[in-house]
């Protein structure tokens, strides 16, 4: 990364424009990309639909020309509509099905004043890293990998303690703060105990040091034991569905006393979730749970507010991680976040001098909350759901030990791209199919980018996961072409997707322009293949990190597979989620198959080396056959879709 500062506006105004691909290259790949994925019926009576969209003169032609005049008025002509498409306008709860989590390395905290310590420690570094932000003196991103050095629009960071997702009764709002010229002091809200504090950082114009904030939690764990003063856990209702929270935030907003905490939480920095040990078993799977859902009514459930987009998590028992709301911002701006956060802990020791100023602070305040009837009963309702939520996530982390990124690139593989066809046989082994398949890719080399989809179920995955499969007549040598194939055309589809010619965003884009000329909706959109096409049942995502943590989150679609993955030198860790109430998909069977995968595709590549005619190694360098001579890998980028949508970057590095 280049260190370079920059000014937040000006960064935006010297990236080029997101181009608007021509209307016929996106029509030709969306037939390409869909063939293998639907019936010979299915698929001739989608050619024709697409034909008569892209014929001259018709509604295709049309919309593509509102589409250009559409790119010249605004700053990024798919931004509004991609935000609710993918955020926004989705009705589900965001826990599970929208919010990723990190999970934090475990700690392991002796006393209970060590998490409080950790907490404190961690609240200093989210100070420092604001100071950066504020002072706009956070070092600009360039892209790594293919099309390497290219600055990377950097807007999404500053929306990650500025912002709030607002639930509305059909389509949410992201609220962005806007700072004034006297700003409030800033605050962050602890919750501890389903009771929500609010915790000033700065008082009378000075930012509390760590001693300062430790005294502060201390307060807040006591005030919080204080069972008189306990109230019911309001955090639980932004766990519903979003209709459903919105309508119960307008129930709770007829108080004055309401609206008074409301305000305090959607203005808050960021919160910090001081949570109570949940239970004996703490693997990587149980962590990854207890992020994305806090275990449920009976554990830390109601111990969150979701709709704020960074909710760090401090568990008594050292369980610890952040849960972001994803409408805001990317996967790589929460990876370079935390990381900073952890890189701080570690590199600087816990300051716990104690400054003079210690007997002034005031204390904490705790919110309250007015709650009628109505109020409880909706608590209860939203408890239940989150239950039910808690009981159906199938989740499985495992840490695949075999070979990490190193022997991939050995290969002149991907690495990115050699773990999606690994996913793409995992798939095929369980399912005996191939499906939709979400991969996202940044698009941050244009002013205001976000991601469009890799669209990794390619025909030569298809080819290679069925000669491997069920092709016992292909050759070695044919088996390893295929992987070639594969790889080749996945890292080609990256190259389109990042640099602004991938087709999702198109489609979406030209969707979105008739609906608002008020056309009926044109043909290719109610098309059973353009349903087929985004139902999402593999939503994939690397989130690779340099600092010891992995990501995790749930699937998009109730009979899918969410799976992360985390490729590092010599192992690579996988996160998949699925849900229990599906009769088709497993988490552990999934894992299973792609473990096996992992193995047979490292044992073709050795076997290849071995048998095929190699020619004379460089000295010092490994395996050297022509057959692997591969397109290099995308770099840090950006991608995944979430559950609603999710984009985290690509790291082939």
């Amino acid at each position: 990364m280049k260190s370079e500062s920059f000014s937040s506006r000006h960064a935006v105004q010297i990236l080029p424009k997101l181009p608007v691909p021509d209307l016929n290259d996106t029509l030709d790949m969306y037939l390409k990309c869909m063939k293998h994925l639907l019936t010979e019926e299915q698929f001739n009576k989608t050619q024709n639909i697409v034909k008569q969209f892209g014929a001259p003169g018709g509604v295709g032609e049309l919309l593509q020309s509102k589409l250009m005049e559409r790119k010249e008025n605004k700053a990024n002509w798919v931004y509004d509509y991609w935000l609710n498409d993918m955020y926004l306008n989705n009705r589900l709860a965001l826990p599970v099905n929208s919010s990723p989590a990190m999970v934090f390395p475990q700690q392991n905290f002796k006393a209970p004043v060590d998490s409080l310590r950790f907490a404190a420690h961690l609240i200093s570094g989210v100070l420092e890293y604001k100071t950066l932000l504020d002072a706009h003196a956070l070092p600009v991103d360039y892209a790594r990998g293919q099309l390497a050095g290219t600055r990377l629009c950097m807007e999404q960071y500053y929306h990650l303690f500025t912002s709030y997702r607002l639930p509305g009764p059909e389509r949410d709002t992201l609220v962005a703060q806007e700072s004034s010229v006297m700003p409030e002091p800033e605050h962050i809200i602890v919750a501890c105990k389903n009771q929500f504090f609010v915790l000033d950082v700065v008082i009378n114009f000075r930012r509390l040091n760590q001693r300062d904030l430790l005294t502060q939690l201390e307060k807040i764990a006591k005030m919080a034991d204080n069972k008189e003063e306990q109230l019911p856990p309001i955090g639980l209702l932004t766990s519903d569905g979003r209709t459903e929270w919105a309508e119960s935030r307008s129930v709770l907003m007829r108080e004055s006393t309401n609206r008074d905490s409301l305000d305090m939480i959607e203005r808050c920095l960021c919160l910090v979730c001081l949570d109570e040990a949940s239970g004996p078993e703490l693997s990587d799977t149980t962590r990854a749970m207890l992020m994305l859902h806090g275990g449920g009514v009976t554990k830390n459930g109601g111990n969150r507010w979701y709709d704020k987009p960074m909710q760090f998590i401090v568990g008594a028992d050292g369980c610890c991680g952040v849960v972001c709301e994803h409408s805001a911002f990317e996967g790589i701006v929460l990876v370079q976040c935390t990381e900073y956060l952890l890189k701080y802990m570690t590199g600087s020791p816990s300051k716990l001098i104690r400054a003079a100023s210690v007997s002034e602070l005031p204390a904490p305040r705790r919110l309250r909350w007015k709650c009628t009837p109505e109020i409880h009963k909706l608590i209860t309702s939203a408890a239940d759901k989150l239950q039910r939520m808690v009981n159906n996530l199938d989740m499985n982390v495992h840490k695949f030990h075999d070979y990490g990124k190193e022997f991939i690139k050995k290969q002149k593989m991907s690495p990115d791209a050699y773990i999606q066809v690994a996913l793409q046989l995992a798939f095929y082994r369980c399912h005996g199919r191939p499906v939709s398949t979400y991969e996202s890719a940044s698009i941050r080399r244009f002013q205001e980018g976000r991601v469009d989809n890799i669209r990794s179920a390619t025909p030569e995955a298809l080819a290679f996961v069925k000669a491997m499969t069920n092709g016992e007549n292909s050759t070695c040598v044919e088996k390893m072409e295929m992987l070639q194939g594969a790889i080749t055309a996945q890292t080609k589809y990256t190259l389109l997707a990042i640099t602004g010619s991938a087709i999702d965003n198109h489609l979406l884009g030209l969707r979105e322009i008739a609906h608002e000329m008020k056309l009926e909706k044109p043909e290719i959109f109610k098309d059973e293949a353009y349903l087929i096409s985004n139902q999402f049942i593999l939503s994939t995502s690397q989130v690779p990190t340099i600092v010891e943590m992995f990501c995790c989150y749930g699937p998009v679609v109730p009979n899918g597979y969410g799976a992360c993955y985390n490729p590092q030198s010599d192992h690579i860790i996988f996160s998949v989620s699925s849900f229990r109430e599906s009769q088709q998909t497993c988490s552990a069977e999934f894992v299973k198959c792609l473990v096996q995968g992992l193995w047979d595709m490292r044992d073709l590549c050795n076997k290849c080396n071995a048998d095929c005619t190699k020619p004379p190694a460089e000295p010092g360098s490994g395996r050297g056959s022509h057959l692997l001579q591969l397109v290099g890998a995308e770099g840090r980028e950006t991608g995944q879709k979430t559950h609603c949508g999710r984009e985290l970057e690509i790291n082939n590095n």
